[in-house]
Order: structure tokens, then sequence, then C-alpha cells
């Protein structure tokens, strides 16, 4: 699986938080279906993810680089999949 283009076809075509912020809203609602976290992310957002009751995959690369992988011009710390769309991207393992 190329995470990259799955991660830009979840952000087109399904419903994705983008931000530490959003995907904390997300995992506390439980509604996330999957967290992917940047291998920087802010250790609340760590701590939050990890005690949800949801999947947490760890990305590896800094939040710059998921930032790109997502298509976005500026870093991403997290990001919550609602809903992966047309994307494979909820079948990564959580580890």
């Amino acid at each position: 699986m190329d995470l990259n283009k799955s991660l830009r076809a979840a952000i087109d075509t399904g419903n994705v938080f983008v931000g530490s912020k959003q995907a904390c809203k997300a995992i506390e609602a439980g509604s996330a279906k999957l967290v992917i976290l940047a291998s920087n992310c802010p250790e609340d957002t760590v701590n939050t993810a990890n005690n949800g009751n949801v999947p947490v995959y760890s990305f590896n690369g800094n939040n710059s680089v998921l930032g790109a992988a997502c298509g976005k011009p500026f870093p991403v710390s997290a990001i919550a999949i609602l809903d992966g769309g047309k994307s494979d991207v909820l079948n990564l393992k959580a580890n």
C-alpha cells in the first residue's frame, strides 16, 4: 500500500480530521476509526490517542513529512480517519 496515495484518497473522498486538536476531539467523541501520529506528535495528543478506544498508527516521519504526505502545505502532527472513503487507509495495522 502506498501510504501517501491512500492518505490523499481518504482526504479527498472520505472524512478526515487533520491536526492534533481535531484528532483529539474525534478520539474523545468515539468517531475516529484510525489515528495516524507523526513521530514528533505532542505528548498530550499521543496520550489521548493511546487512551482512546481507537487503533493508532505511528507514521515513520515527522509532522512536516506527514503534512506533505497529506498534500498540505503545513506540518500535520495527527490525523483522525472517520471514514476512509475510496481509500484503503483503514487497512493499516496499528503499531
